[in-house]
């Protein structure tokens, strides 16, 4: 049947129309939308936001109309740790001094990648690969450390957020643009042989541009600064002549070192207890490369719990738009009837999903609680970076069967790994494509 004919769409629409039940469905669709016709009420009363471990974060963040969910997660959770350690009520880091390194490095990526395939036709998948999306606000776990051991990090009221951090189309915008010229004026110089030194000079000068891009939409990062605050106590502190560096080093204090990125990902090509790495993943040139040990999902639950366990939150990828509801802050395999509603089985499974582009780790958030039945986990407590009108005061519920569906990707710490999967991780990794669904950006 390569072709439809009337006949065929005929049949179809008498088939349709002699089904009551479907225009029933049909008049509330059409009204009300087809999430908001097929959400399950019920979904509700079997994730209640309580915890048998829950930690103290304070009030979520907002990253607002960016997509830099995985740089407020990274930050989010040495806020925590901030707020304990220091006795403060609230409290954040500067993400838009994190966001301008970013992009900034990631500028200077991109002229590393596009002068590495400068020898392939525009056409090839790599080149064309690179030119799609020269840089996004998106991330990786990796990507961030790399950040904070080159520049560190500042409180928020340092460096606050601009009108182009919290609203980022603009700046991709037009940076994207000039990337995309660059990269067009960097291929004509090697292709006409021009010398190392040449490349380099105008390489460096198309950085200069990027600086000034940044700067002008984002402000000048601070290079010194002193912190000042009051605690809990109302006691005043102030510290002087502070570096981004010196800060991280005496206010966060965490060693990136001890802490790995594990995925789920159960596909054929990606057989558990290995090490992964993506091709042209990442944003400082030199920095830490992004690496990943594949374990099955319950050894990476266990791995999570044991972290909150031990009163630390753990960052996480996922698929959040996946059986989510964003208002009542559910993400529960049952959040929606659609097989119901439309009569239709839409189920495949997670390796499916994977490599049928059906699902990919779009979203980073936080890990703060888990409640545990008889040994078991049934319920996390998600801090998100949406403000606090989504969820409960910005807070979502994962079921755990959503964790076991649309988790991806936990950081922990290395001492939580066995030595076996310790071994595994620092075995030289297998190289991914650039293009394969874990290198997915949050």
């Amino acid at each position: 049947m390569p072709e439809i004919t009337n006949e065929l769409t005929t049949k179809f629409a008498e088939e349709f129309e002699k089904n009551k039940k479907q225009q029933v469905v049909q008049n509330a669709v059409t009204k009300n939308g087809i999430s908001n016709s097929a959400e399950n009420i019920g979904t509700q009363a079997t994730n209640v936001p309580v915890f048998s471990i829950d930690l103290k974060t304070g009030k979520v963040s907002d990253q607002k109309q960016s997509g830099r969910c995985w740089m407020f997660a990274a930050l989010n959770t040495f806020r925590h740790k901030i707020l304990d350690q220091f006795d403060l009520k609230d409290f954040e880091l500067s993400q838009n001094y994190s966001n301008f390194w970013d992009k900034y490095e990631k500028a200077n990526y991109f002229y590393e990648n596009i002068l590495a395939t400068a020898d392939q036709e525009v056409t090839s998948r790599k080149v064309a690969f690179l030119l799609e999306t020269p840089q996004q606000d998106g991330g990786q776990w990796d990507m961030m450390v790399s950040l904070f051991k080159k520049y560190g990090v500042v409180p928020k009221a340092v460096m606050p957020e601009s009108s182009n951090s919290t609203n980022s189309r603009d700046l991709n915008n037009y940076l994207n643009k000039k990337l995309r010229k660059d990269a067009a004026t960097l291929r004509q110089l090697v292709a006409k042989g021009a010398s190392e030194s040449d490349i380099q000079a105008k390489r460096e000068k198309m950085l200069q541009e990027v600086f000034n891009l940044l700067a002008i939409s984002l402000g000048t990062p601070p290079t010194t600064f002193d912190f000042e605050y009051r605690d809990e106590q109302q006691e005043y502190h102030i510290d002087r002549d502070l570096t981004p560096k010196t800060f991280y080093d005496k206010y966060v204090g965490v060693d990136l070192d001890n802490y790995v990125s594990v995925i789920n990902a159960p596909t054929n090509d990606k057989p558990y207890n290995s090490s992964y790495t993506v091709e042209m993943l990442g944003n400082v040139v030199g920095g830490k490369p992004v690496r990943y040990l594949n374990v099955d999902m319950e050894t990476l639950k266990k791995l999570a719990v044991e972290q909150l366990e031990q009163g630390e939150s753990v960052w996480f990828g996922c698929d959040v738009g996946q059986s989510s509801t964003r208002q009542g802050g559910i993400m529960s395999l049952d959040a929606y009837d659609m097989n119901e509603l439309f009569d239709i089985d839409f189920t495949t499974s997670k390796a499916q999903r994977l490599d049928y582009g059906e699902s990919m780790m779009t979203h980073a958030m936080v890990l703060t609680g888990v409640d545990i039945v008889d040994g078991k986990s049934t319920k996390w407590k998600v801090e998100n970076s949406w403000g606090e009108k989504v969820g409960d005061k910005g807070f979502f519920v994962a079921s755990d069967d959503w964790m076991d569906e649309y988790t991806y990707q936990i950081v922990v710490r290395k001492d939580f790994l066995t030595e076996e999967q310790l071994a595994a991780y620092e075995k030289e990794p297998t190289v991914l494509a650039p293009w394969d669904p874990m290198g997915a950006l949050a």
